[in-house]
């Protein structure tokens, strides 16, 4: 098997077990522009990833801090899933990229980086956006600078 490196995610990984507060628990407290805060719901927040797989790749996060979304009634999830359909939207409309990967690490086995508190990835994907720049150049190529990506974010999620 063949592991292919994300050195630009050391940063954050090396830092998770020494947290002594969950990272969305603290973003919460923090003003929006400092914690990527890109939109708050009622009981779910959008926020940017700081340490994204690519361009826009945002998460819907509940306020209630909560390990597994079992955990929420059906009506709850309503939200999760509009704000998801909504973050589709727009970032559709305003990154154009030709697909996504949705979903969730349930759990510290199941690859969770923050397994106490769950949350759903929105990944946009280009054609070709996994290219050989992060192997061999060390180096992450994102096609905006996150600054723009959360106010262009914001300005669609609160018009």
């Amino acid at each position: 098997m063949r592991f292919l490196p994300a050195p630009w995610r050391w940063n954050f990984i090396s830092k998770t077990g020494k947290l002594k507060e969950c990272v969305f628990c603290n973003a919460l407290k923090l003003p929006d522009d400092e914690s990527l805060i890109c939109f708050r719901g009622k009981q779910y927040f959008v926020i940017l990833n700081k340490f994204p797989y690519s361009t826009g790749h945002l998460m819907i996060v509940p306020f209630e801090h909560l390990s597994s979304p079992n955990q929420i009634s059906p009506g709850d999830s309503t939200e999760m899933w509009d704000l998801m359909n909504r973050s589709l939207t727009i970032l559709k409309e305003k990154f154009n990229p030709g697909g996504f990967n949705v979903g969730m690490n349930i759990g510290k086995c199941a690859g969770a980086g923050v397994k106490d508190h769950f949350h759903l990835h929105i990944v946009p994907r280009w054609e070709g956006d996994a290219n050989f720049m992060a192997v061999t150049g060390n180096t992450k190529v994102l096609s905006y600078s996150i600054d723009e990506v959360l106010k262009t974010l914001r300005k669609e999620f609160n018009p």
